[in-house]
């Protein structure tokens, strides 16, 4: 009995070994060229969906609000001059006070670029309730005709801004809503929370040496219904200068696909990677029409 018993526990033990390392094996598989760009192109969508998102938040974040006046009628709600302002004088900007606080229009008109080379045109209504008293803004905007460098952009996005954090930073915590059109008509709807936080050249009144680091996940769901999920597991580094996110790693997951997103290690350039089963693949943000 004991040979048989053995002989079982053997048999069940080399089976089972076999199973694992078949689907260790079927995981780790290499990709034939058609799998692998659909998969490859699931990290540039990501980083193009980073892209207007921060975008969008380098704008809408740079309306910095002066508490000092505990009145309404006294905000101020970009203390920059124009020259180190990062919005243009194409944008126009109307202000109406309100019981809480100011709605703002930015309006982009048939195209204002930013001052790091992003397009924009339409336009970003906005509703700013301010707390004195806590030193914090609430932020509620919506999108009228608005694009992103020929991107449309639809959805509400809600904002938590916060003067000061326990680092002595400001940080801002947003809840996105959004559909994101490209010129084809296809589309992906992106609902995210995610903070930002201010760590270099805090109002100092010069846009360029800004740096935000930033952390969160997204849910994303494409027009054909199919749903992936991403969360950054290091976090971004937005550098106000650079045209392009400069580091950090999102991970994400679909179905039982897992790719991780690298944007690099702080250089300012167009480059990322993806790692696809175990193997690092580099592509070029710039040249990659669609996201």
């Amino acid at each position: 009995m004991k040979t048989i018993k053995e002989f079982i526990f053997y048999s069940s033990l080399m089976i089972l070994t076999g199973i694992l390392f078949t689907g260790c094996e079927q995981q780790n598989s290499p990709l034939d060229d058609d799998a692998l760009n659909k998969t490859l192109e699931i990290a540039v969508t990501q980083a193009k969906i980073d892209d207007v998102s921060e975008g969008i938040d380098d704008v809408v974040d740079n309306l910095s609000i002066d508490f000092s006046s505990g009145n309404f009628n006294k905000i101020n709600l970009s203390k920059s001059n124009t020259k180190k302002s990062f919005l243009l004088d194409c944008v126009i900007r109307t202000t109406s006070i309100t019981e809480t606080g100011k709605n703002i229009i930015l309006d982009f008109g048939d195209g204002c670029s930013t001052k790091n080379g992003n397009i924009l045109r339409g336009k970003i209504i906005i509703s700013v309730g301010i707390n004195f008293k806590e030193k914090s803004t609430q932020l509620d905007y919506t999108f009228d005709n608005f694009y992103y460098n020929d991107k449309k952009v639809e959805g509400v996005v809600h904002k938590y801004k916060l003067r000061v954090n326990d680092k002595g930073n400001p940080e801002v915590t947003t809840n996105r809503d959004i559909k994101i059109i490209w010129e084809d008509g296809s589309f992906v709807s992106v609902a995210a929370e995610k903070k930002r936080e201010w760590i270099e050249g805090v109002r100092n009144g010069n846009w360029g040496d800004n740096v935000y680091l930033i952390t969160g996940s997204r849910t994303i769901t494409n027009k054909n219904g199919n749903v992936r999920t991403s969360k950054i597991i290091v976090a971004l580094k937005r550098k106000m200068a650079c045209h392009f996110l400069v580091s950090g790693i999102v991970e994400i997951q679909k179905k039982n696909k897992t790719i991780i997103l690298n944007y690099g290690d702080g250089a300012c350039d167009n480059l990322a990677t993806a790692t696809i089963n175990g193997v690092e693949h580099e592509f070029n943000l710039k040249k990659r029409r669609k996201g």
